[in-house]
């Protein structure tokens, strides 16, 4: 199978989740040419707010090759991943990326995710969503603790 391909595959379930009761997204992921997972948006149908197909693909891809580190895979999306997408693509150290339809065009179908990333550059103190900095010291010994360990698998 060709790029092309990978990216139709995406677009289909991504079409097929839209007449099933989901959002309209989803996501393959590929290694060494053949599809090893692919996710699609279940926000709704599962109640659940970070089903979103990337995260799907992603959590199916590390549960049938046994890791979190998808090195060597590439991940195919019916759209330019959210912020939450994003992050988890990094997370998992996939190596490419490639997206039918871009942000604008999601937020031109309502799913705007822009307000995020202008939270990103905001203090925490001044975001939309109030925070309170708590009992730092004593949650810094558990970060002591994992720099201490000798036996942790990093990630």
């Amino acid at each position: 199978m060709e790029k092309i391909d990978f990216m139709r595959e995406a677009v289909r379930l991504s079409a097929e989740n839209v007449k099933n009761g989901g959002g309209p997204f989803g996501a393959v992921i590929v290694k060494n040419g053949e599809i090893i997972a692919t996710g699609v948006n279940r926000v709704t149908a599962n109640n659940d707010p970070t089903a979103h197909a990337e995260v799907s693909a992603i959590r199916a891809a590390g549960q049938k090759l046994g890791t979190f580190d998808l090195s060597g895979c590439d991940i195919y999306t019916s759209c330019e991943p959210c912020p939450m997408c994003l992050g988890a693509i990094y997370w998992a150290h996939l190596d490419r990326m490639y997206y039918a339809c871009n942000k604008d065009d999601a937020a031109d179908a309502g799913f705007d995710d822009s307000f995020i990333y202008k939270e990103l550059e905001i203090d925490p103190k001044d975001r939309r969503l109030k925070s309170e900095n708590l009992l730092r010291p004593e949650a810094l010994k558990t970060f002591e603790m994992w720099k201490e360990k000798g036996d942790k698998v990093e990630y």
